[in-house]
């Protein structure tokens, strides 16, 4: 029998193959599109109105601005003055990257406040279709969920399926600072889930990687960031083989990153599609990012760790029930996110998933992938499990035991 290992043959063969996989998405997803923010959305509408204001006679700044320039702004401002901006404006003040993050914390308490009566409106709207009355009861659930005692987001924005970022811990007192990137159809409503799924969705992450982390080195102060600020793929359509809409979060995850306060090493862990969002981020994150961790990832859009240009430490597992391995980790006239993390020849650390449970269970309590995260998470590199296929993956890492 002929071998076609590495041959023409395959590379054609597998070329084919993702074009065939694309076009099965199409059939029986559709082609989703990137629906620009209306005139008529609660953040537009915030932020054309924060345009127009003034504080002690001053215009305000460009939502826009760079982080330190908004961190200089608040700085000249007294406490009242600052507060007073927040419940103004809080779907904006809430969302500006240099806004002191207890002021950011306040301004979404707010908006969550306002967008749940909204929605207590829309489900006695007759306008609405039954579908819509239903999805105004989800949301204003959500809502209500969101604004239970000691619970603190980084982001809001209800405008379309909406986007949020939850912190567990103090940002402002941590050591270390983790944050979770996850992947397809995340949005408001999908933020958290009951039980039991509850580890699967962006919370569930967060809860589970934070209360590890805290287990595995308890005098090392860490917080976790549940990071669903950007617009996700719906479901594994064409939005999912490409990269557009990672390459518009990749801009987002940057801009948080950089405004995160303090000087603690930050790791990101990076699911799924949200894997493919840090490879288009990694080459632009401060230097403060020592670690991207990735799972079930379907590609980094590179054909190896040396492409993102990062002095992070790159570090990839896959569960062995994960169905992501069977999609072709190719990338073929913009389709497709390139070579598999977990290849040796990518060159990224390979550890072990342990007993994760398929694509959505890395982060389920107990198992060696979550024990692993949180060790990456902490610093404690010598804990790390590596894979069979990289037995040296805690090696050259300075600080490490290890090393």
């Amino acid at each position: 029998m002929t071998s076609f290992d590495s041959s023409p043959t395959l590379t054609a063969w597998r070329a084919l193959l993702a074009v065939a996989v694309v076009f099965v998405m199409l059939a029986t997803t559709g082609w989703t599109a990137v629906r620009h923010q209306r005139s008529d959305e609660p953040r537009t509408i915030a932020l054309a109105a924060w345009a127009r204001g003034r504080v002690a006679g001053h215009a305000l700044p460009d939502a826009d601005a760079p982080p330190y320039r908004l961190a200089h702004f608040f700085a000249t401002l007294t406490a009242a003055q600052r507060a007073g901006l927040a419940d103004k404006y809080p779907l904006v003040v809430g969302n500006l990257n240099g806004a002191p993050v207890t002021l950011r914390y306040r301004a979404n308490r707010r908006a969550v406040g306002q967008a749940q009566k909204v929605e207590q409106r829309r489900v006695h709207d007759e306008r609405l279709s039954p579908e819509g009355r239903a999805e105004a009861v989800r949301r204003m659930h959500r809502f209500g969920s969101m604004l239970a005692r000691g619970r603190h987001f980084l982001a809001f924005d209800p405008s379309g399926k909406g986007r949020a970022a939850e912190v567990f811990g103090s940002l402002d007192r941590a050591e270390r600072i983790s944050v979770i990137v996850p992947g397809v159809d995340t949005n408001l409503l999908t933020l958290e889930r009951p039980e039991p799924k509850v580890n699967a969705a962006p919370v569930g992450m967060a809860k589970s990687l934070y209360a590890a982390e805290r287990a595995a080195r308890p005098g090392t102060r860490t917080a976790v960031i549940a990071w669903a600020d950007y617009t996700t793929p719906a479901g594994i359509g064409m939005d999912a083989a490409l990269g557009n809409l990672a390459e518009r979060g990749a801009v987002r995850l940057n801009a948080l990153v950089e405004a995160l306060p303090g000087t603690a090493p930050v790791s990101l862990f990076c699911h799924s599609y949200g894997s493919v969002l840090c490879g288009v981020a990694a080459h632009e994150l401060p230097a403060r990012v020592g670690d991207i961790a990735v799972a079930g990832s379907p590609g980094m859009r590179v054909e190896n760790a040396a492409q993102l240009r990062t002095g992070a430490r790159v570090w990839a597992m896959r569960d062995r029930d994960d169905w992501i391995e069977d999609v072709p980790n190719l990338e073929f006239g913009g389709l497709g996110h390139g070579a598999d993390p977990v290849d040796p020849g990518f060159g990224a650390r390979i550890v072990s998933a342990g007993d994760a449970v398929g694509h959505s269970g890395y982060f389920e309590p107990g198992t060696e992938s979550l024990g692993n995260f949180a060790a990456i998470g902490t610093g404690s590199y010598e804990s790390v499990s590596c894979a069979p296929a990289d037995g040296s993956c805690r090696e050259r890492i300075t600080g490490s035991r290890a090393a």
